[in-house]
C-alpha cells in the first residue's frame, strides 16, 4: 500500500514538473513573437514623419515602404520623398533663410495652384518643369476631356475652356478646406537651369501668342541693366541675369506682372513653408517621381504622365557653363543670393564652379 502511495506521489509530481516545463517552454516560443509584434507597433509609431533614419534606427533594406503600404500615411512613401519633406521642413525653420522661404499665403500664390475637386488633388504651378503635362492630366481628370491626345494645344492653358478652377476662385472657408485634406504636389528643378529655360522660352524662342516678353519686357532689362548703350542686340542672359539678380528688382517685377511667375523663387509661388505638401516632385528624376505622385494621389489607374524623351530632364551642367560664360562673378553671386532659397528648400547643390 505504501509503495503505491509512493508510486501515485512520483507521478503525479512528474505530471507537475511537465505541466511547468510546458508553461515554459510555450512562454519561451511565444515572447519573440510577441517582441516583434511590439518592436513593429514601436517602428511605425515613431519613425519620422519624414527625413533621413539616424544611421543607428535605419530600417533594413528589406523593411523599408515603398509605395501605398498604408493609406493616407506618409510612411507609405519611399525614403527619398520623405527625406525632400523634411529637408523643406528643416530649411523653413532656418531664421538666416527665413527672408528666402517664407511666403504668404496671398492671392497671387492661391492663382499657382489648380483644383481638381473629382479626386482631392491641389498642384502648385511652377512654370519651367513640365507643367503644362500636368495641367493636361489634371484637365483628364477633372473629366473636361478624356485622354490627354485630345485636349488641343490652345485650351492647356485658356482657363476658361479646360476646366481647371484656382484655388483663388474658392471661399476662404473652402480654400482652408481643401488645403487641409487634399493630396498636394509640385515638381521643382536646378534653380540655374530653370532661369535658361525661362530665359530660351520667353526671349530667344518666344511663342507668337505671347509677343509681350520680347516687345515690352525685354526692352524693359536692357534699358535698365545693359552696361553696353551702344550695343543693340536683343536681350542677352547676362542682362537678364543682371535684372534678377538686383536686390531692387520689384520695381521691374511690379511692371511686368504675372508674367515674372516663369522666373520667380519656388518659395514665392508655392509658399512650401506655410502649405505642407504631401509630395515634391524634382525634374531631374520626373521619370520615377510622376508615376510614383500619380499612385500617391489614388489616380494612377485613371491617367498616365505623357512619355518622357530620355535624357530630357537630367541635369546639363555644360548647358549652364555655357549660358554663365562671360557673366561676371558678382552679377552671378547676387543671382545666386537671390535664389539660395530654392537651393537649400529642394537639396540642390551650390553651384560652386559658377560662383568662384
Amino acid at each position: 500500500m505504501q509503495h503505491q502511495w509512493l508510486l501515485l506521489a512520483a507521478c503525479f509530481w512528474v505530471i507537475f514538473m511537465f505541466m511547468v516545463a510546458s508553461k515554459f517552454i510555450t512562454l519561451t516560443f511565444k515572447d519573440p513573437d510577441v517582441y516583434s509584434a511590439k518592436h513593429e507597433l514601436l517602428l511605425l509609431t515613431t519613425m519620422p514623419e519624414a527625413g533621413k533614419l539616424p544611421e543607428e534606427t535605419r530600417v533594413p533594406e528589406e523593411l523599408k515602404p515603398t509605395g501605398r503600404m498604408l493609406s493616407g500615411s506618409r510612411l507609405a512613401q519611399p525614403l527619398v520623398y520623405m527625406e525632400r519633406l523634411e529637408l523643406v521642413r528643416n530649411v523653413c525653420r532656418d531664421e538666416a533663410l527665413k527672408n528666402l522661404s517664407h511666403t504668404a499665403i496671398s492671392k497671387f500664390v492661391l492663382d499657382r495652384i489648380f483644383v481638381c475637386d473629382k479626386h482631392k488633388i491641389l498642384f502648385c504651378q511652377t512654370p519651367k518643369v513640365g507643367n503644362t503635362q500636368w495641367k493636361k492630366v489634371l484637365i483628364v481628370l477633372n473629366g473636361a476631356f478624356s485622354s490627354i491626345e485630345e485636349i488641343p494645344e490652345n485650351v492647356v492653358h485658356d482657363h476658361e475652356k479646360n476646366g481647371l478652377p484656382r484655388l483663388s476662385s474658392f471661399s476662404d472657408a473652402e480654400i482652408q478646406k481643401r488645403l487641409k485634406t487634399y493630396f498636394k504636389f509640385f515638381i521643382v528643378r536646378d534653380p540655374f537651369e530653370r532661369l535658361i529655360s525661362a530665359f530660351k522660352d520667353k526671349f530667344v524662342h518666344n511663342p507668337r501668342f505671347e509677343p509681350w516678353y520680347k516687345l515690352e519686357i525685354a526692352p524693359g532689362i536692357i534699358r535698365k541693366y545693359r552696361r553696353n548703350r551702344t550695343e543693340t542686340r536683343g536681350i542677352q542672359f547676362e542682362d537678364f541675369v543682371r535684372y534678377l539678380g538686383d536686390p531692387n528688382h520689384r520695381w521691374l517685377d511690379l511692371q511686368f506682372g504675372d508674367h515674372v511667375i516663369h522666373w520667380l523663387p519656388y518659395a514665392e509661388l508655392c509658399a512650401p513653408c506655410e502649405i505642407t505638401y504631401s509630395i515634391i516632385g524634382h525634374h531631374e528624376t520626373l521619370e520615377e517621381d510622376a508615376p510614383h505622385i500619380l499612385r500617391e494621389a489614388g489616380v494612377d489607374h485613371l491617367v498616365t504622365y505623357p512619355t518622357i524623351p530620355p535624357g530630357i530632364t537630367a541635369y546639363n551642367r555644360t548647358k549652364v557653363e555655357r549660358y554663365f560664360l562671360g557673366i561676371s562673378k558678382r552679377d552671378i553671386r547676387r543671382l545666386y543670393a537671390r535664389f539660395q532659397g530654392d537651393f537649400k528648400l529642394f537639396g540642390y547643390q551650390k553651384p560652386e564652379f559658377l560662383l568662384n
